[in-house]
């Protein structure tokens, strides 16, 4: 009978005393050493990482759309298809990993829910310059900032910058689609207000795809990050409900009713709005 075991290949380094290893690559030390639990609750362990791994895969979407965006700046757009399709895994990711956050109840979780003090979330840079890379300017939010310059600052840099959204309307403009100059020039740092000229420009786009195809493919791979985002924001907060009910979060907002009205907010409004009018119309 053979041994269950594999032999190890001769070309194989196991002598690593002077480093350049996995671990010192990945700094996986410091990595590691970051979950820290404030409590003795074995459950605490789960909620860390949780929040870590989230925090990790949002930086690599901000880090994948701004990339985005620049290409789209930079009249590049079909380019940005495969960073979209990289996105929507990223997005996968983070809708599924709730489910494991779900099995933990709201007896352990009260545990070590006091531990937290007043953080949540909400106070989330990373989340807020998401946010704001796809269009969901609000200066009010970035209120829990203002006592760390150096976050606050880069924060104040998105806010003034041009959305994804924003560019590709700008994208549009230079190909000539009739974009509203106010739609091209305005202040960044408000929310964008939906446009009947900019649907009707995506109604153009739709009613023939084959000839605006860039153009339609972009819209699409829109609406697919905005689903995506709006599943996510939906399964928060059913997690959230699950686990602490209609109790007010850690952060002093009302908890699952704040969450809930995150849900009437848009990214792309018109790219939504065109869908009445193309399957609403008459048939001849």
């Amino acid at each position: 009978m053979s041994e269950n075991r594999r032999e190890l290949e001769a070309s194989i380094h196991v002598e690593l005393s002077k480093g350049g290893t996995y671990g010192d690559y990945l700094r996986l030390d410091d990595l590691l050493a970051a979950q820290r639990p404030v409590t003795d609750v074995h459950d605490e362990m789960l909620f860390i990482i949780q929040h870590h791994t989230s925090e990790l895969w949002i930086k690599l979407l901000l880090h994948e759309l701004d990339r985005a965006v620049m290409l789209v700046r930079e009249d590049r757009l079909v380019e940005t298809f495969k960073i979209f399709a990289r996105v929507a895994h990223i997005q996968r990711m983070l809708f599924e990993q709730w489910a494991v956050l779900e099995t933990m109840t709201p007896s352990e979780y009260s545990q070590f829910r006091d531990a937290l003090g007043r953080a949540s979330g909400f106070q989330s840079y990373q989340y807020r310059a998401l946010e704001f890379a796809l269009g969901n300017k609000d200066a009010a939010t970035l209120k829990p900032h203002v006592h760390d310059e150096r976050i606050h600052g880069e924060l104040l840099r998105r806010l003034a910058t041009p959305s994804l959204y924003d560019e590709f309307l700008r994208w549009l403009a230079r190909r000539g689609y009739a974009i509203p100059q106010d739609r091209l020039e305005r202040d960044f740092t408000q929310p964008y207000q939906a446009s009947a000229a900019v649907t009707e420009v995506f109604r153009t786009i739709y009613n023939e795809p084959d000839r605006h195809y860039a153009a339609y493919e972009m819209c699409e791979k829109l609406v697919d990050i905005e689903h995506r985002f709006q599943l996510w924001r939906f399964r928060h907060m059913t997690t959230v409900k699950r686990i602490i009910g209609f109790a007010p979060g850690t952060g002093g907002s009302s908890g699952v009713s704040f969450l809930k009205k995150a849900l009437d907010l848009t990214f792309f409004p018109e790219v939504w709005d065109v869908r009445t009018h193309i399957v609403g119309k008459p048939q001849g």
